[in-house]
């Protein structure tokens, strides 16, 4: 079980239109365990997000020091770092499955699944035993130890029992999910041995991972690894592990490469201890999940346990549900608040496309439509400031600029974005004759209004960022006023709320505490084998002199990285491959950064890997490839703004007020142009001709320059009048007299 909310229960009044719409969706493979081990369960998760939370505040620290009782430095990099890692792939094992749960909730476990599983706890057992009497007794394998020291009882037997452990789970058929797999609670504990082993030798470790590693080091990195990607085949599918996998045979098969993929090769000991660093997985991916994700996945979590999620989303349906093609144009404004607090596209899209998806659909938007309309909205989220899904924060740590300046530079692109989703969804109803829902089902706009004080917890985050306070500080402040404003509210977080959101968000971070480690592999082999510096060689050869050229295929390497990774962790994986060439070729580099930013996190509605698309055809009903081609088409902006931005650097606040206010209001009418062109309607339908017209109509605004922009109004204006039957055909080839 979990730690349910208390307080107060739903209002009195008749239920709002988005009522349940901040319950914790359950994965396919999720377990929901009840009696004591589900309260055990709970109980970590609180831990675990609690331990995040007082180290990133230094809370142990104070209390530590009032007392006057010895400290641990729990913020030490590694240590912090291990603890992240180790205790989300325990969690992650114990409670989500191997394979999702069937109709059949009586499957046993098979005898050739128990075969493989005794052997697997016994070695796993004694590498956990053997490694914790080295620290109770300090006999540890330092620097200069022989050999074989613990070999056969810590590193071959850690090794042999995970992998043994993986493939039991392999095998397994998951029956009840109120029952844990025995498989599972062995990879946890594996998972838990791997971060004692590397803790315990860290400053060892520090020294000699990179020139003469010890066999154990090379073991435990192996099984650590192994742990990293079937926890991230069980949360976040196929598509990262198989990259990662590439990536790993790229280090063994290098000598036998071409050009610039060509290197020396690596000792599997020195290239396994390598990546289990802070070079790897360690490193800036896991540094960025175990802060900046983590806080405001708690910060989500609050909103989510104190109903403010829910008020935003009845907001968005008071405001805008009545309008022609109402829960479309909701699920723009709502699930693209929400997706800037959670962070994840597909997240978002099964959160509150559970809620949209149907009403789009009941006043006649089709499936396919509906779903394409979630997933546009729900990934633009993570392009909204100030929060922009923490993409912010991570930006600002990797490059070093002030995050208020990131902020800044992000409002005109996002509003060009979500001003042609609004486009698009308009004119779709305006072509289908589309209604809103009818006043009688939607909350009341006043009522509503008179409760805006529930936007204090991000008034507040916002308001201690540009004060000058740390984004952990903010972060912390947001999180405890969104239980604060929830006293004035029927929602009431108490001690079990409270405790009740710390467990969520331990739940929801798993997946991304899982993917950013994969991506830390892939971090560390480019740090490596120097890849990403010939990447950049490569790329600026093959480009020239031509940023254009080299933004090109820069947009392509970022969607393919990004497939199937939740955004943070491809951002931070595109950012290590692409962005130094760019910087290098003279961009700028919030410019650079920026672009990579934005085609990272479309590729979540990029077909053929679109995975915040196929979430919504799942709840559509749609044919998932179809969902995600409509998709792109209706987040198109997106993929044409970076370029916009390159080209017109006015459209990221960089220039004079008159330049920043022309190009926002051209690429406005661009992108409106770029709308009619992708429905096919402007004052009637469009044939096939007039959309081509239309659409390089909004290519000439949306460059930003006087000619170009009176060349595309011109042809509006030359539409709109043939539309209205003023001029004919000839009129408009020839020209009028």
């Amino acid at each position: 079980m979990t730690l349910a909310q208390s307080g107060a229960g739903a209002p009195a009044s008749e239920p709002l239109i988005a009522k349940g719409v901040d319950e914790e969706v359950l994965a396919g493979n999720q377990r929901v365990l009840t009696g004591r081990l589900g309260l055990a369960i709970a109980t970590f998760c609180v831990i675990y997000t609690v331990f995040h939370i007082a180290a990133m505040n230094g809370v142990h620290d104070r209390i530590t020091d009032l007392l006057g009782i010895p400290s641990i430095d729990l913020t030490e990099p590694w240590r912090y770092r291990l603890i992240h890692v180790a205790g989300g792939l325990a969690l992650g094992f114990l409670i989500h499955a191997s394979r999702s749960f069937s109709a059949d909730q009586t499957a046993p476990e098979g005898m050739g699944q128990w075969l493989l599983t005794g052997p697997a706890a016994l070695l796993v057992a004694l590498a956990f035993g053997q490694i914790w009497l080295g620290v109770a007794t300090g006999d540890l394998v330092v620097t200069g130890s022989p050999p074989a020291k613990m070999v056969a009882t810590f590193g071959w037997p850690l090794a042999a029992g995970t992998a043994l452990a993986i493939v039991a789970a392999w095998m397994e058929k998951p029956g009840a999910r109120g029952r844990l797999a025995a498989v599972d609670v062995v990879l946890a504990v594996a998972a838990v041995t791997v971060g004692t082993y590397i803790i315990a030798h860290a400053e060892f470790l520090r020294v000699r991972a990179q020139v003469f590693p010890h066999p154990n080091d090379m073991w435990a990195s192996i099984a650590g690894i192994a742990l990293i990607l079937e926890l991230t085949r069980r949360l976040a599918g196929l598509a990262l592990v198989v990259i990662v996998a590439v990536f790993i045979a790229y280090a063994f098969v290098g000598p036998w490469l071409p050009g610039v993929l060509a290197h020396r090769g690596y000792d599997p000991a020195r290239f396994f201890a390598f990546i289990y660093t802070d070079n790897g997985i360690l490193g800036p991916t896991t540094a960025i999940s175990s802060t900046y994700i983590i806080l405001f996945v708690a910060f989500a979590a609050f909103l989510q346990a104190s109903k403010v999620g829910e008020y935003f989303v009845n907001f968005a349906f008071a405001a805008a549900g009545g309008a022609r093609g109402g829960p479309a144009k909701v699920a723009v404004f709502g699930s693209g608040l929400m997706g800037m607090i959670n962070g994840t596209s597909a997240g978002n899209v099964v959160a509150t496309g559970s809620l949209t998806i149907p009403l789009m659909k009941k006043v006649g938007y089709r499936p396919q439509t509906a779903a394409a309309v979630e997933a546009a909205a729900s990934s633009g989220g993570q392009i909204m400031p100030p929060i922009m899904g923490a993409g912010a924060f991570i930006m600002a740590e990797i490059t070093a600029i002030p995050y208020a300046e990131i902020v800044i530079a992000a409002i005109i692109p996002a509003l060009i974005y979500f001003a042609c989703v609004y486009f698009v969804v308009d004119l779709e109803a305006v072509k289908r004759n589309m209604r809103g829902l009818p006043r009688s089902e939607l909350p009341e706009f006043g009522k509503l209004a008179r409760q805006a004080f529930l936007f204090i917890p991000i008034v507040i985050l916002i308001g201690a960022l540009f004060a000058g306070y740390s984004v952990i500080r903010a972060g912390t402040l947001a999180m405890a006023a969104a239980a604060v404003v929830s006293w004035l509210t029927p929602y009431r977080m108490g001690p079990r709320a409270i405790l009740y959101a710390f467990e969520l968000a331990a739940r929801m971070s798993l997946q991304l505490v899982a993917v950013c480690a994969a991506a830390g592999v892939i971090v560390g082999v480019i740090a490596l084998t120097g890849v990403g510096t010939r990447f950049a060689s490569l790329l600026l050869s093959v480009a020239g002199e031509n940023q254009f050229v080299a933004l090109f295929f820069s947009m392509l390497v970022a969607i393919i990285l990004g497939m199937g990774m939740p955004t943070t962790a491809a951002y931070a994986v595109a950012a290590s491959v692409i962005a130094p060439g760019l910087v290098r070729m003279g961009i700028e580099p919030l410019v650079a950064h920026f672009f990579i930013f934005y085609f990272a996190v479309m590729s979540a509605i990029t077909p053929p890997v679109a995975l915040a698309a196929y979430a919504g055809s799942a709840i559509a009903g749609s044919d998932p490839m179809r969902t995600s081609v409509e998709s792109f088409k209706i987040g198109l902006a997106a993929f044409i703004v970076p370029f916009m931005f390159f080209a017109s650097p006015a459209l990221i606040m960089q220039g004079e007020w008159y330049e920043i206010l022309h190009s926002t209001a051209t690429a406005l009418g661009g992108v409106f142009l770029l709308a009619c062109a992708i429905v096919g309607w402007f004052q009637g339908p469009l044939n096939i001709v007039f959309r081509l017209v239309m659409a390089l109509a909004a290519m000439a605004m949306i460059k930003s320059g006087l000619l170009t922009d009176a060349i595309g109004l011109a042809v509006a204006v030359g539409v709109w009048l043939f539309q209205k039957r003023v001029v004919t055909a000839r009129d408009l080839a020839r020209g009028r007299d």
